[in-house]
């Protein structure tokens, strides 16, 4: 199971960001229009992730209340669509969450510019764990430092999880 450590924030706007990526050299990977269709399981989050076109299932399980926000994770990546269909056949549906993505790497960490239907525009980093914590820790605190993004407020809660709320509000 591969491991992340993440953060997500809401922002006011990506220009700042932006500007600090285009300046250390992040790769722009491009824009993923992505819809995420979140199932109800008894432990962890399930997703079915529809993005430019393509279809992965997406099962993870993070602690929101520990100090660092590692996410352990395990993807399907499918060879043909229809995964929704069937999905929602089997599965009760939570929430679904769409969002326009501009994804950049950088020393492999995932930094993700999201415009979020109903919930506004975030920032999420995703560090890979590789060469163990310690070292994904120090990536991760470079990348928050380059960024500027230490003294932001961290939501500790998943798209789903803010979605959820909206819809209660």
């Amino acid at each position: 199971m591969p491991i992340n450590l993440e953060l997500k924030t809401k922002l006011k706007s990506h220009n700042k960001v932006l500007k600090i990526l285009n300046s250390i050299g992040a790769e722009n990977k491009g824009i993923l229009n992505q819809k995420d269709v979140y199932y109800s399981v008894p432990k962890g989050l399930l997703k079915l992730r529809i993005e430019n076109g393509n279809e992965s299932l997406i099962y993870y399980n993070r602690s929101e209340k520990s100090k660092n926000r590692w996410s352990d994770f395990d993807y399907i990546q499918f060879a043909e669509s229809g995964g929704e269909k069937m999905f929602n056949k089997i599965f009760e549906i939570e929430t679904t969450v769409q969002k326009k993505r501009q994804l950049f790497l950088y020393d492999n960490t995932r930094i993700h510019l999201d415009m979020v239907k109903s919930l506004g525009k975030y920032l999420e980093l995703e560090t890979l764990v590789i060469n163990g914590k310690p070292d994904a820790q120090k990536r991760f605190k470079h990348i928050l430092d380059l960024l500027e993004l230490k003294d932001l407020a961290e939501i500790r809660k998943s798209y789903r999880d803010l979605m959820i709320e909206n819809m209660t509000d």
